[in-house]
């Protein structure tokens, strides 16, 4: 308080409550007139308006005299305030306290009653003391907190070493075995080329930390900022720097015992070798390091093998765009190993990404980055190691690694793993045998097989056939490629509709052609069965019966079984064709391998497992994780036997007679034939294994197979039946019966050969389901109008809804009228 009475500048500062943040501009209030602005005069009972009429005090009428002067604010007494100011006469003027009546003294240990106007009636100074006091304390023991985590990673720091080198564990790759655990698949090697710092040249290291660690030579070695961009990263989707510094990754690279899990404690020993490394070691040592041990894809290990295998040169040649490209593929090294379909957009947009961060360094011109034009690398080459189905094997055990373990590629090709699959080498074998002695000369080289064994009991595969050489096409058959499945979906149908309540004995009308939606539906020849039974339905293939089918139980139950079945609901829903009434006959896209594990939930009675390809990991330090897959209820077991009964007679006498085993075992299938034979199909099981041969282009062009009809029932069931006469022998599988329907079949009605051997099921005849009062109709001429309700797919496959179908042939068995007669069953 100065010599006038007014607080000085300190004291001014402390008792402030607020200033007037709702009418800044307004030049009458009390508040703005002062120069202090925001000084508040005692409570805020006492905030009145400008101007001569002054606001009554709780205890006085409002035209009561003033006992002040009008020129001159009272200043009251100190035990009520001690922010009050001597102002202009314009200013707010407190009423003065009638003096007979003494305020009484608030008692501290109650909260008074807040005064009139919304303030408190504890005096301001005390609440602000007792604040004070809380928040020295906070303050206090926020600052010990923190002095405590210094004095622990101090600590932490200070004894925690620095490894030696793991240069052994560098140079080891994985090994893959057999399903036996001894027999090696393939060994498969670290491609590595250490090369000096001062050979590799400016562009490509500045590419690199453009790309990986901007502040890598001002930072020390760890970075707050790129912990918390990493987390932001995986929030938005949007990736360019990593979270962990170039210090970071050599460290996790290049020294030994830093492993890595994903863990709290690894990541803290991470962040301590870093913070020593940096601090002891040069940074130009670091980048070197760096740069030598960092993975880049298409097993490069280091960016002299980098040069080699994406650009077919010497390191210190690459230009700085060419060192862009691998700077911007060493966080997505396997999409910009194969920078072609769908990755090149995503690798030239990281490329360029790369550049602009380069030009914010400084390393290039914004001129230079604009003329700069993509660098394509050159095709991938692939070592003799993997000729032969050996790549297949190997390929797919990694991709499942990756994609459903949580490995990454690095990982696989550093620590030395040893990769035990589920391929039993002698399937391996007669997989390929078979359907080598099954493909006649002059068959065209563009024409696919793909071949798959599940276990029902667990989902392994147990052996599949991949392709003529991985050298040459690198692209699984089983695995990778895809065709329509054509009538080999009609099962999960059938399945479907026996889940809903029908019986094998219902019947549905199979009289070709019919018409839905506009589209023409005929069965295998134009032949009309009428209606049918579902038995007969199946043995025979009936497309129209089965259109039916599907029509009266709902599509949405038949594509919910075959999610159920392991189909992907993005492939069933492609171009609409689950709402095709088409949809029964296979107008979608599957791989093999999915198909084979739609055949294995029906011989393990209902329940579905995954098919898988890995049974165990071990790493270098003798730590072994092992793989299954749970199985689970797609549907009763009384469903799965009445449908494998129905399938029995699709080899005893339907389509695929030529499946039939030599010892007369019980067999349970179904073939599958496309629109023109663009795919054909045989998926077939005993109730110990489950077997899907595919035949195809991948182009979807119609086959043309010298000498032979392009039939699911010819070649496809032919190489089934080489390869499972095989197979039941090299692992001894005893002949087993499936279980028997839950209704009584009639033979003959069902078309189950009375004389067939070991059959011991009830022979007595049932009757039909009487024929709905309500037939689809037949008219004589197509229809003009289509139902928009039911519209048709476009055909195709899922990655190229443009391609596969063709003009007025629909896939499944559907012609447009006046089109080629399809050809389905």
């Amino acid at each position: 308080m100065n010599e006038n009475g007014v607080p000085s500048d300190t004291e001014t500062d402390l008792e402030t409550d607020s200033t007037n943040d709702d009418a800044p501009g307004d030049s009458g209030s009390s508040a703005e007139s002062d120069p202090l602005s925001g000084t508040v005069y005692g409570d805020d009972a006492f905030d009145e308006p400008s101007g001569t009429d002054a606001v009554a005090g709780p205890d006085e009428p409002k035209d009561a005299p003033r006992d002040t002067p009008k020129d001159e604010a009272e200043v009251p007494d100190a035990d009520a305030t001690r922010r009050d100011l001597t102002v202009p006469a314009t200013s707010v003027t407190p009423p003065a306290a009638p003096p007979s009546i003494v305020p009484p003294v608030p008692d501290e240990t109650e909260e008074p009653a807040a005064a009139a106007g919304g303030g408190s009636g504890r005096p301001p100074g005390k609440r602000r003391g007792r604040a004070a006091r809380y928040g020295r304390r906070a303050l206090f023991g926020l600052l010990a907190f923190i002095g405590l985590c210094l004095a622990a990673f101090g600590v932490a720091y200070l004894m925690t070493p620095v490894p030696s080198p793991q240069e052994e564990a560098i140079a080891q790759g994985p090994t893959f075995y057999y399903s036996d655990g001894k027999t090696v698949i393939a060994k498969t090697g670290v491609n590595r080329d250490a090369v000096p710092i001062d050979e590799i040249p400016k562009g490509v290291r500045d590419a690199v930390i453009a790309a990986e660690n901007r502040s890598f030579y001002r930072d020390p070695g760890v970075s707050v900022r790129g912990t918390t961009r990493a987390l932001w990263s995986t929030l938005t989707g949007e990736q360019l720097q990593g979270g962990s510094t170039i210090t970071q990754q050599m460290v996790r690279n290049y020294y030994g015992g830093i492993g890595k899990e994903r863990s709290v404690d690894r990541k803290l020993k991470e962040i301590m070798v870093a913070l020593k490394v940096g601090r002891e070691k040069d940074k130009d040592w670091i980048l070197e390091q760096y740069l030598n041990t960092i993975f880049f894809g298409r097993d490069a290990y280091g960016v002299q093998a980098a040069a080699r295998a994406y650009y077919g040169k010497d390191v210190k040649e690459l230009t700085a765009r060419e060192g862009a490209y691998l700077a911007a593929a060493i966080q997505q090294p396997s999409r910009f190993a194969d920078p072609t379909g769908p990755n090149r957009a995503m690798a030239e947009q990281r490329w360029r990404a790369v550049l602009a961060n380069m030009v914010k360094d400084g390393a290039i011109s914004q001129a230079e980055a604009s003329a700069m034009t993509f660098p394509m690398p050159a095709k991938q080459k692939i070592t003799n190691i993997l000729k032969g189905q050996k790549g297949y094997m190997v390929n797919v055990a990694k991709k499942e690694l990756i994609e459903r373990r949580g490995y990454s590629e690095d990982e696989i090709n550093r620590s030395g793993l040893k990769i035990i699959t589920t391929f039993d080498k002698r399937l391996m074998d007669a997989a390929r045998k078979a359907v080598l002695a099954n493909s006649p000369d002059g068959m065209s080289k563009r024409i696919r097989t793909g071949l798959v064994s599940v276990d029902p009991k667990t989902g392994q595969v147990l052996a599949f056939y991949g392709g003529r050489d991985y050298l040459t096409e690198a692209l699984s058959s089983s695995f990778g490629d895809w065709a329509q499945a054509g009538s080999g979906f009609k099962p999960i149908v059938l399945a479907a509709a026996l889940n809903d309540g029908m019986k094998l004995y219902d019947s549905v009308n199979g009289s070709s052609p019919q018409y839905y939606n506009g589209a023409r539906v005929e069965n295998d020849g134009g032949r009309s069965y009428g209606y049918v039974s579902l038995v007969e339905a199946t043995r025979n293939s009936v497309n129209t019966a089965y259109v039916n089918l599907g029509r009266e139980i709902g599509l949405d139950k038949v594509t919910k079984m075959a999610e159920k079945m392991g189909i992907p609901e993005s492939q069933l829903t492609a171009n609409g064709a689950n709402t095709a009434p088409t949809f029964p006959l296979g107008v979608i896209s599957i791989h093999p391998v999915q198909q084979a594990g739609v055949y294995a939930t029906f011989a393990a009675e209902g329940e579905y497992h995954t098919p898988y390809v890995v049974k165990s990991v071990t790493n270098n330090e003798d730590h072994r994780r092992t793989f299954s897959e749970p199985g689970k209820r797609a549907f009763s077991q009384e469903v799965a036997r009445d449908a494998t009964y129905a399938m029995e007679q699709v080899v005893r006498s339907g389509t695929g007679t030529a499946a039939r085993l030599p010892d007369g075992r019980d067999v349970a299938g179904k073939t599958g034939t496309t629109d023109e034979g663009r795919a054909i199909w045989f998926n077939g099981f005993v109730p110990q294994l489950a077997t899907s041969v595919s035949m195809f282009r991948s182009d979807s062009k119609p086959l043309r197979i010298p000498g032979y009809g392009v039939y699911g029932g010819v070649l496809p069931a032919r190489i089934w039946h080489d390869y499972m006469t095989e197979v039941v022998t090299i692992k001894g599988y005893p002949p087993e019966s499936f279980g028997a329907p839950s209704v009584n079949t009639g033979g003959d009605y069902f078309g189950r050969p009375s004389d067939t051997p070991g059959d011991e099921r009830p022979d007595e005849l049932n009757p039909t389901r009487p024929p709905d009062s309500e037939e689809p109709e037949e008219p004589s001429d197509p229809p003009t109008d289509e139902d928009p309700g039911l519209p048709l797919p476009t055909p195709g496959r899922p990655d190229d809804p443009d391609d596969g179908g063709g003009g007025d042939d629909e896939p499944g068995g559907v012609g447009r009228p006046g089109g080629p007669r399809p050809n389905v069953f």
